[in-house]
């Protein structure tokens, strides 16, 4: 009978212990899943500055943008060079990004983003691309000279969507240039005969030593601003949520906009970029 009683003892403790095992697996089973983090990744190729200046910045305006969708928390990296950038992307595979308009395009084939929002940042530049010289009065004077740019990188880009056929990058001698400013005052030293700047290096020439030498010869259309884009691994809920949001960001973000140069950061879709798009990937 004792023998009975134990062994009757072990069997109850044992179903108890199976028991509670099963109980804790429902509960987990039954618990909600945890809240999605959501990364981002910004490149601004071509600006004044350095990625780890802008980077608390970036960091405020997320911290705004996770507070407005209700997001625990909103994670991102900031860089200037696309390919630190591009590493970025395959390791981490961010949900969100924003993309000065050259990335945006050349990555539009292989990372296929879908536009949600555009950057105003004036102070950015890539909004519109000029010519100056202080002797050509026009393109066609400048055809066959010197020319300085930090753009020379990018033919693809400057032929295709900067000019849009009106000349090519091959159509000069090209001058290296590294800094903002150095096209400049490449063509006041006479170290070239043109430059091919942006807007933004355009209202910098105010601002240096005879400056006021250098004229426009010819000037781009008007491009759209930096992409807001959804890479493909996005929630769909929360691309519509954020995408909703923008248009009050800068100004909850006030601060954090104005220090890296944003205007106003508003929706927008495919359809805005969608022309440039097939001007640069046309055969």
């Amino acid at each position: 009978m004792t023998r009975w009683n134990g062994s009757k003892q072990a069997l109850l403790a044992s179903l108890a212990g199976v028991a509670t095992a099963l109980c804790a697996l429902l509960s987990v089973a039954a618990a909600p899943p945890a809240k999605a983090l959501h990364s981002f990744v910004v490149l601004r190729e071509y600006g004044v500055g350095t990625a780890g200046r802008a980077q608390p910045y970036l960091d405020e305006l997320l911290r705004v943008v996770a507070e407005q969708n209700h997001w625990p928390k909103a994670t991102g990296r900031y860089f200037s060079e696309r390919d630190p950038a591009l590493s970025f992307i395959r390791d981490e595979k961010p949900d969100f990004g924003i993309l000065s308009l050259p990335a945006y395009l050349a990555l539009k084939e292989t990372l296929s983003p879908t536009v949600i929002g555009e950057v105003s940042a004036p102070q950015a530049g890539g909004r519109q691309y000029f010519l100056v010289s202080k002797q050509a009065p026009a393109l066609p004077a400048c055809i066959g000279h010197r020319l300085a740019t930090t753009f020379a990188a990018d033919a693809k880009f400057v032929d295709r969507v900067v000019a849009e056929g009106a000349f090519r990058l091959a159509d000069f001698t090209l001058v290296a240039a590294q800094r903002p400013l150095e096209p400049l005052k490449q063509v006041i030293r006479d170290e070239a005969d043109c430059a091919l700047i942006d807007d933004a290096q355009l209202a910098a020439a105010a601002h240096i030593e005879r400056g006021s030498e250098l004229k426009t010869a010819w000037r781009s259309a008007a491009l759209p601003g930096m992409a807001v884009v959804a890479f493909p691994r996005s929630d769909a809920a929360a691309t519509k949520g954020f995408k909703q949001s923008l248009t009050g960001l800068c100004v909850k973000a006030k601060q954090a906009c104005a220090s890296v140069g944003i205007d106003l950061i508003h929706p927008s879709s495919d359809e805005r970029y969608r022309a440039l798009v097939a001007h640069y990937s046309k055969p």
